[in-house]
């Protein structure tokens, strides 16, 4: 096997791999010895074909086949001769056969930068404090007020407002056509949700029950549902029904028809603070943790390979198109221009894979290593969240396609942890409280 290798970047190598006749013509002599034992040919009896009539009709699939398999077979023998470690699957091309007899192909092969690392211990975070406000505990309350409000037909003559339930019929246009996706009969709609958007909502405040309406609503390119995102749409709206709420007076009683082991409102308040610090907590961690990557990224700057960028932004968009089709849609239907969706992603890509590469790195210096009493936690922690025992848990992850993205998490969660310990935490001024708003996702 000849191997020549050109260095087309810092972060690129071109491989121009060529194999002899002596390795070729037995892989070609098996594969048309098997075509000749599975072809039936009008004239021949089977296994009888001459080679020449056998290559005159199926030279072109028998040595596409050959030549994948000989790429297979040589590709990583030629890295491991070479001392290239990639960093994502090559790109190969240029494959063909030589008059010689031999096998050439190219492969481009993209490797993990060289970088040193600035600081990363010690970095200065700042973050919400865990403190629980009055305020905080005070908008819960209404919260439950509102969920635990009996349900009442509204009297005649009144006015939709906020905290009502609204059934209405809706159609969307958008340039004068009717958008399927936009159309529903008999929808009831919880105002104050905004899961139609908080200017859909804004445009019932004041209606009647029977009441028949046009409305244009102006939809943000960042809008959650990527049917509307972007869009002006016409909504005719038809409004069917209207119920109100009839909320319970905050006090003792309502506590304990929360929860039985509530005594008084003092109760109730004490378990809201509680739960709340606690949620806190554990958004403070991932907040942390994201923090922390991109703080490293800002102090380490260096390029990371386009084709790993590629693949991951390929993956995000694998992820975009199951939740689509969760809700009956494609980018299509959906309206998504796939080019702006990659190039909106390319930036989160990349962060993504400098973010890996510099975990990677800190795990070398500080020699942090993944042990099997790790990966049995993470087994463990997978087993409680999704109801499995271990040993499912285990059988999910026996294909090495799915135990080494798992093993890669792990091994970047304990970096994460040791960083976490380096970190000085600094409380971030708390914003006012507004008023809160329950907003669904699409």
């Amino acid at each position: 096997m000849d191997i020549a290798v050109e260095q087309l970047s810092d972060l690129t190598r071109k491989l121009t791999i060529t194999l002899p006749h002596e390795t070729v013509k037995p892989a070609l002599d098996k594969a048309y010895a098997k075509a000749n034992k599975e072809i039936t040919l009008k004239g021949f009896r089977r296994g009888k074909v001459p080679r020449t009539v056998l290559e005159k009709n199926f030279k072109e699939q028998i040595e596409a086949e050959v030549g994948e398999q000989l790429v297979q077979d040589s590709y990583f023998s030629a890295i491991e001769q070479e001392k290239i470690e990639p960093v994502v699957h090559p790109e190969i091309a240029e494959h063909r056969f030589t008059e010689e007899g031999g096998f050439s192909y190219v492969a481009m092969i993209d490797i993990k930068p060289e970088f040193e690392l600035n600081q990363y211990k010690g970095l200065e975070i700042e973050l919400p404090p865990l403190s629980v406000g009055d305020e905080e505990i005070d908008l819960e309350l209404q919260r439950i007020q509102r969920q635990q409000a009996a349900i009442q037909t509204a009297p005649e003559g009144h006015a939709i407002a906020m905290d009502d339930l609204v059934t209405v019929d809706f159609q969307g246009f958008h340039e004068g056509k009717a958008m399927k996706e936009v159309h529903n009969e008999n929808y009831l709609i919880d105002m104050g949700t905004n899961r139609l958007g908080e200017d859909f909502e804004k445009k019932l405040v004041g209606l009647h029950q029977g009441d028949k309406t046009l409305y244009e609503i102006d939809f943000p390119a960042d809008y959650p549902n990527p049917v509307l995102a972007g869009k002006k749409v016409e909504f005719k709206v038809d409004v069917k029904e209207v119920k109100v709420r009839v909320k319970p007076e905050l006090d003792d009683e309502l506590a304990k028809d929360v929860d039985a082991g509530y005594n008084s409102l003092d109760d109730l308040k004490s378990a809201i603070r509680g739960d709340m610090t606690k949620a806190r907590e554990t958004a403070r961690q991932g907040d942390l943790d994201d923090k922390i990557v991109l703080r490293l990224i800002e102090l380490t700057p260096f390029e990371v390979p386009k084709r790993l960028v590629n693949y991951e932004i390929q993956e995000m968009l694998k992820q975009t198109e199951e939740n689509l089709k969760r809700s009956g849609l494609s980018f299509e239907s959906a309206g998504i221009d796939l080019k702006e969706l990659v190039d909106g992603n390319r930036e989160i890509a990349e962060k993504r894979v400098k973010g890996d590469f510099l975990l990677k790195k800190i795990a070398e210096v500080e020699e942090i290593k993944l042990a099997d009493e790790d990966i049995e936690r993470g087994y463990q922690r997978i087993a409680g969240q999704y109801r499995m025992t271990v040993e499912e848990v285990k059988g999910y992850f026996s294909r090495r396609e799915e135990l080494l993205p798992f093993m890669n998490e792990l091994h970047n969660e304990k970096v994460l942890n040791f960083l976490r310990e380096q970190t000085i935490i600094v409380d971030k001024v708390a914003e006012p409280v507004q008023e809160a708003e329950e907003k669904p996702t699409e």
